[in-house]
């Protein structure tokens, strides 16, 4: 009997060390392993749960798109009901900037700043910064489960290079490690300035974000890219809305594949000498019109103070921050 054990023991320790040297351990791979699996195991939130879609007398903005995805208003969502979610299922988000040029030296601090005290309050965050001269990095004293994490990308000759190229290397960071250390991940311009609690109401599988110029307009009459040739085409009459990339989000699996798509969309276009009418932001609005987003973000959340706020704008929680153009060329 004892024999027989000994040989089962020795057997299952020559299976172990076989696959030990097939998938070695790793602490990093088991934390991977437990967070995949537990996000997939965890109680899915329902709209129903956190999101008030009915229509009242003080909001005057569409709360719901004709293919039932939110769209997320002040007053719109149960801040309670999210929280005491996420403190049970909790996640760890990303925030991805580009500060380049003379960005990197006027916007990236006060975006930063901005940032420590409304993006996401008490939950784990870490800041991606892809910049081009780590001598103009601002010190910034980050609370409390916020992370810094500094990446220098290589300098480009025109603004619109750097629009084009962001969408490839945030796919390229996102596959490379960004997927093993958030959960959800948003991207966004530095030029932009943080005035409110921006905060778990965001968070969803495809996240995007209405235009402050445009959210009121008929697609027929936003600026879509109209050359024909170009991947990022969108037929007059087709469309839903028009969307701001200086904000989109999302999982790390689909933040992936928006940004990949459009990536190959934009390199398609150059190696064709073609480039849209705004950029990377006219494939995200051809990408959005193929794959619609789960979620949408009211102009609240990336409002242009110059504009007069209408009556629907109850709380900015995003602005454009001021745009000071001499200093900007000055710095070319």
């Amino acid at each position: 009997m004892r024999y027989k054990i000994l040989i089962l023991s020795l057997l299952v320790l020559m299976s172990l060390y076989a696959q030990y040297r097939e998938y070695p351990f790793s602490i990093k791979k088991l934390q991977m392993t437990y967070q995949c699996w537990s996000l997939k195991n965890q109680p899915e939130l329902q709209p129903s749960d956190w999101f008030n879609a009915t229509m009242d007398s003080t909001h005057m903005g569409m709360r719901a798109t004709n293919w039932s995805a939110p769209i997320v208003w002040t007053n719109t969502y149960n801040e309670l009901v999210l929280a005491s979610y996420y403190k049970k299922h909790p996640v760890t988000v990303g925030l991805i900037v580009f500060a380049v040029g003379r960005y990197l030296l006027y916007y990236l601090g006060h975006f930063l700043e901005s940032a420590d005290r409304f993006f996401m309050v008490n939950q784990k965050v870490i800041i991606y910064i892809m910049l081009d001269d780590f001598s103009y990095m601002p010190w910034v004293d980050l609370s409390r489960h916020r992370t810094l994490k500094i990446f220098k990308i290589k300098q480009e000759r025109r603004w619109q290079d750097i629009s084009m190229v962001r969408m490839k290397v945030i796919s390229e960071h996102i596959a490379g490690h960004i997927q093993h250390e958030v959960d959800y991940v948003f991207c966004m311009d530095v030029d932009q300035i943080f005035k409110a609690k921006y905060g778990l109401e965001t968070l969803g599988d495809s996240v995007a974000q209405l235009h402050t110029y445009w959210y009121k307009e008929s697609p027929s009459k936003v600026p879509y890219e109209r050359n024909k040739s170009s991947e990022a085409y969108i037929a007059v009459g087709e469309g839903d809305f028009y969307y701001h990339a200086a904000v989109f989000g999302g999982t790390t699996t689909q933040v992936f594949k928006i940004t990949k798509e459009c990536a190959k969309a934009i390199m398609k276009d150059k190696k064709n000498n073609i480039e849209a009418v705004w950029h990377d932001e006219s494939h995200l609005n051809k990408y959005f019109f193929l794959h619609r987003p789960t979620k949408l973000l009211s102009p609240e959340y990336c409002w242009d103070l110059s504009k007069n706020k209408t009556s629907d704008i109850k709380t900015v929680k995003l602005a454009w921050n001021f745009k000071n153009y001499k200093f900007l060329r000055r710095r070319l």
